[in-house]
């Protein structure tokens, strides 16, 4: 399901030995569990117009439960990771180009709660999340 997130239940189960119906159940218990937390197409930023990424360190004088509810609403912020570290955060931003990611670390730089920002251009991604399946966790090490 994370190479093909269209692949029916019959071409899954031919491809681990499983009935459709047996297929269908398991991905039933998975999002009842909440592994499975959703559905969706996977869009190329580039071709949206969004052809800057970057990654954008915070160091605030606040705590991240503080200020992660204050940027949850901007659309150039597509990920936002609480981290360890003299960094509270880092923000993976995505604009049309650097005069759109100026004007996102000029409105964070004018948070009172941003002390300062450290900011990584991406040059090429050479593969994100969705690209590759998750690894499978070794039951025997946990």
């Amino acid at each position: 399901m994370q190479r093909n997130g269209r692949a029916t239940y019959g071409e899954i189960g031919a491809t681990v030995g499983l009935a459709a119906s047996s297929v269908h159940d398991r991905v039933r218990k998975l999002e009842a569990r909440g592994v499975i937390v959703g559905y969706g197409p996977r869009l190329d930023a580039g071709k949206l117009g969004l052809g800057l990424t970057a990654f954008v360190s915070l160091i605030t004088n606040e705590s991240c439960g503080t200020i992660a509810p204050l940027l949850r609403d901007w659309p150039e912020i597509v990920e936002y990771h609480s981290v360890a570290g003299e960094e509270c955060a880092l923000l993976k931003v995505r604009t049309a180009g650097t005069e759109g990611l100026e004007r996102v670390l000029e409105r964070l730089r004018a948070m009172p709660e941003v002390q300062r920002t450290r900011s990584t251009i991406v040059l090429r991604s050479r593969w994100e999340e969705g690209d590759r399946p998750l690894p499978t966790l070794d039951r025997e090490a946990v």
